[in-house]
């Protein structure tokens, strides 16, 4: 089977663009508006990934046909699915207006559990009296591998078992099943109806099938379906009997509980506006289970594009994007996942005192292009922010200082001398290497963070030594990076581009060198790199490398503004050759202009760009990472915990000036 098909056949069963996430921080899973549960990672947010498909179906003895899988629109259905208020868990209702059956569906993850519940309340909307069988079907590809799986159906449990090595996974219910099979061809015989009660294979597919009788005319059956996690077939088991053990609506209402205290001890949106309102709450909400309950990583997003067809992947833990969710977590009066956030990142430094470019869950380096000197800079900055959010916590302080140290030393001598700014790497979009204005910014920012912390620990000389070097980066991006013609700074300069890119620039007057490098290798580089980017906003905000109200910095905004609006849907895309899936403006982009807008006093403006946020949630509520340019539909990454943090940042800084309406 070529990479294409198997493309092909993995999107059939887990498109890119999901609609929910439902979790507790430590089982994580991505829904469709149809219920359909697509992923599904245990025991960390991103890694491993365990589930190849899952699906539920139903038939009615007096209905023709065989199985029907209403978590598809195939087949007629219909579905309205959204939040239960206040809480992580996802509610979809199905109907079909040929089937006289409503289906309502509610997935969770029950606190502190390794245990997924997906309850369902069946209501039979017929004229006669009727028997009714209903389906769960599993693929599991345990920790993302489609070997060595085994699927067993363990009668003492009533339950199916999936296992692999050090992951097992039991299914089952508190109902008694009356079918189940385990292996080669449960798909066809659950399609079918006919389970063939085999109890193990080496295979990842089972299914289950529970018969409930004499339904009667507007009869409702309510049942749960349990997914238990553990590291053994035992634990996994005993996972499951403890969820029997309770009624389902005991831990449905000890998970509204739970996400009721959460909200209770958050900070309040600051806003009276309904809309303005719920997305800050769901804000939080997502941004929650976007960190890990056991190491504190923040990741991107849920991975979605696992084949790496059209990016690079985003359950990862960036530096740069977990600095702004950190200080968003300040605002939302969430610090203590700041705290635990920083205490991971202590785990993920180089011993060169660097931070890469992303990380897995246990500070290992995950797959990346090289060094984005930002990632560490950002960390820095993060810390001195939640620093001063704590009430300058000591034991904060102490924890943190040695990783400061050395990590505000590799910054100082990552410096180019001849130009005083940090030396290439990759910029924060991860496309291009040059010495870039933003990342000058972000070293700015985290040697200015380190020399704060340096007086707090009374080393006065460190203190001042990253004081100048900080002065100077400020100084070397007025000298070097001001692009007049363009009215914007450059986005870098240094830029190193292909042979083709640098003939054809050189043919435009464009300046650059070229040099041999090793092993005969040649490199090709432009002097200055002039898209403008909305990255540049980053000089004041949030690093403050330059005043908001500088002569040059209000000039760029205004560039920005004028080049980088979409014309037919509105917000701001990253730059203005932007490619990416289309080139389309971002949610979280438009949030950093408003950002700028607010600090600038320019309210209306800034109050205009939150406004495209609010607009542009998605049907559950959630914010993506961009809009489609042209239809103004999502499209792409949901959600994205970046797009979250900036809307709530954004909510903050207008209502600090008393601005948000």
């Amino acid at each position: 089977m070529s990479n294409e098909v198997k493309l092909q056949e993995h999107l059939r069963k887990k498109p890119y663009l999901v609609d929910a996430i439902a979790g507790n921080s430590a089982m994580l899973v991505s829904l469709g508006q149809t219920g359909r549960l697509y992923r599904l990672w245990w025991p960390h947010i991103d890694y491993p990934q365990h589930v190849d498909e899952i699906r539920t179906g139903l038939s009615l003895s007096s209905m023709p046909g065989g199985v029907t899988w209403f978590d598809s629109t195939e087949a007629g259905w219909q579905h309205g699915a959204n939040y239960v208020p206040h809480t992580n868990a996802y509610r979809v209702s199905s109907s079909h207006p040929d089937y006289p059956v409503q289906v309502e569906q509610t997935d969770y993850a029950a606190p502190g559990q390794p245990l997924m519940v997906r309850n369902y309340r069946l209501t039979y909307q017929g004229t006669e009296t009727t028997d009714l069988e209903f389906y769960h079907y599993g693929s599991f590809r345990i920790a993302e591998n489609e070997f060595y799986a085994t699927t067993e159906f363990r009668g003492e449990h009533d339950a199916l078992l999936h296992y692999r090595h050090e992951y097992a996974f039991a299914v089952g219910s508190s109902a008694e099943c009356s079918g189940y099979q385990a292996g080669t061809g449960t798909w066809d015989a659950a399609a079918s109806g006919n389970l063939n009660g085999n109890e193990i294979d080496m295979q990842p597919d089972g299914a289950l099938k529970w018969t409930f009788t004499n339904i009667a005319p507007g009869q409702t059956v309510e049942f749960p379906i349990y997914i238990a996690a553990g590291d053994s077939r035992e634990s996994a088991l005993a996972a499951l009997a403890h969820a029997k053990s309770r009624a389902s609506n005991e831990w449905f209402d000890e998970m509204v509980a739970y996400w009721t205290n959460f909200l209770a001890n958050a900070t309040p949106c600051p806003s009276e506006d309904q809309a303005i309102a719920e997305l800050y709450e769901r804000s939080q909400l997502a941004m929650k289970l976007m960190a890990d309950e056991q190491t504190g990583t923040i990741v991107a997003a849920p991975e979605f594009d696992e084949y790496f067809s059209r990016c690079g992947g985003y359950a990862y833990s960036w530096g740069r994007d977990a600095a702004f969710v950190t200080t968003a977590f300040n605002k939302a009066g969430l610090g203590d996942l700041s705290e635990k956030f920083y205490d991971w990142a202590l785990t993920a430094q180089e011993p060169d005192g660097s931070w890469q470019q992303r990380h897995y869950h246990d500070g290992r380096l995950a797959p990346n292009w090289g060094l984005q000197i930002d990632e560490g800079s950002s960390i820095l900055w993060g810390m001195w922010e939640y620093y001063v959010h704590s009430g300058q916590k000591q034991n904060f302080l102490d924890r943190v200082w040695p990783a400061v140290e050395k990590g505000a030393a590799f910054l100082v001598q990552y410096l180019d001398p001849e130009t005083g700014l940090p030396k290439p790497s990759r910029d924060l979009w991860e496309e291009r290497e040059a010495e870039h204005t933003y990342s000058a910014a972000a070293v700015f920012g985290g040697l200015t963070a380190a020399a704060s912390f340096a007086r707090r620990k009374g080393e006065d000389e460190l203190a001042v030594a990253w004081e100048q070097s900080a002065q100077q980066i400020a100084q070397s991006i007025d000298e070097h990076c001001w692009n007049e013609e363009r009215g914007s700074y450059y986005r870098g300069i240094k830029l190193t581009v292909s042979k083709e890119a640098y003939e054809a620039a050189h043919e435009r007057g464009e300046s650059g060198v070229v040099f041999q490098r090793d092993k005969g290798y040649w490199k090709h580089i432009l002097d200055f790199d002039p898209i403008v980017d909305i990255s540049l906003l980053g000089l004041s905000v949030p690093f403050g490398a330059v005043p908001i109200d500088a002569p040059r910095m209000k000039q760029t905004a205004d560039t920005i503004q004028e080049l980088l609006t979409s014309p037919k849907v509105g917000g701001i895309k990253r730059y203005e050759d932007d490619h990416y899936i289309g080139g389309n403006p971002w949610i979280l982009t438009t949030l950093w202009l408003s950002h700028y807008r607010a600090l600038q006093g320019q309210y209306e403006n800034a109050r205009e760009l939150l406004q495209f946020a609010v607009n542009n949630v998605t049907s559950s509520g959630l914010l993506p990472e961009q809009v489609d340019r042209n239809t103004g539909e999502t499209a792409w990454v949901v959600p994205l915990t970046w797009s979250h943090a900036m809307y709530i940042l954004a909510v903050h800084f207008l209502a600090e000036k008393g601005e948000l309406k």
